[in-house]
């Protein structure tokens, strides 16, 4: 017979133990959609992205698993260097060339970027993990936690031009991938993680939250003309972003510093 302090006890300890299996379920819920990466700002909707499977990527030539970073506080744009007369219906056939210099040429475990941009304004998934997760990538030497790479398809030094499709995509790429509460006008601290880039390893780098190629690693890369198109192109995605339904404007206050 059990006394009636055990009774009580149990009486007490059952609404515990049900609280425990019943939250368990709540946080594996809560892990899985922190994995399952950033959330776009509401009414704002994912841009069409051609697949890895449509551009026939070469799914042989990757050497590891996809791994997963936080969602992107910066995105960085880049140029994949080739000729800017494509076909656009040649840019699958373009991107399998990147997929593979950065494999065979650089010894990547896959294509570096995280999307890609042609002059048509058609969007294509770059490296493998899930168009909506955040993927981690290997467009930026030491700043690739935490950002996205989306590299324009052409190459954008002096004389040439960017065309207004292809400029079009790339602002809605970015105002869709950046993580909630992020004013694309702004600045973020990002801390390097290997010292081939402009900063040392552990060094905090303050760069704009868009920004080119060139801030963080010594290159020419995104080109001149795409370079200078880039205080036109945050402009652009905070009115995208703050424009949509239901998305709070963020804050315009800079730092000093």
């Amino acid at each position: 017979m059990w006394s009636r302090r055990t009774v009580v006890l149990g009486a007490l300890l059952l609404p515990l133990v049900l609280l425990v299996f019943r939250d368990g379920p709540a946080l594996h819920e809560q892990h899985r959609e922190l994995a399952a990466g950033p959330r776009p700002p509401r009414g704002l909707p994912q841009p069409a992205v051609v697949g890895r499977q449509e551009w026939h990527a070469d799914e042989g030539l990757v050497r590891e698993r996809p791994h997963y970073t936080g969602p992107a506080k910066a995105v960085f744009i880049h140029h994949t260097g080739n000729p800017n007369d494509y076909d656009c219906a040649d840019a699958p056939e373009l991107i399998r060339a990147v997929q593979a210099d950065h494999v065979e040429k650089d010894g990547w475990d896959d294509i570096g970027y995280n999307f890609l941009v042609d002059r048509c304004g058609t969007i294509y998934e770059g490296r493998a993990g899930g168009v909506g997760r955040s993927v981690l990538g290997a467009h930026t030497k030491g700043f690739n936690a935490d950002t996205v790479g989306i590299a324009a398809i052409g190459t954008f030094g002096e004389g040439t031009e960017v065309p207004k499709p292809m400029m079009d995509a790339l602002v809605e790429l970015a105002a869709w991938k950046l993580r909630p509460g992020v004013d694309p006008l702004a600045t973020v601290e990002l801390v390097s993680t290997n010292a081939e880039s402009r900063f040392d390893e552990g060094q905090v780098a303050r760069l704009n939250v868009i920004a080119g190629h060139r801030d963080s690693f010594e290159t020419r890369c995104p080109g001149d003309v795409l370079y200078g198109l880039l205080p036109q192109m945050r402009e652009r995605v905070a009115r995208l972003r703050d424009s949509a339904p239901g998305h709070a404007a963020t804050s315009r206050l800079r730092p000093y510093f």
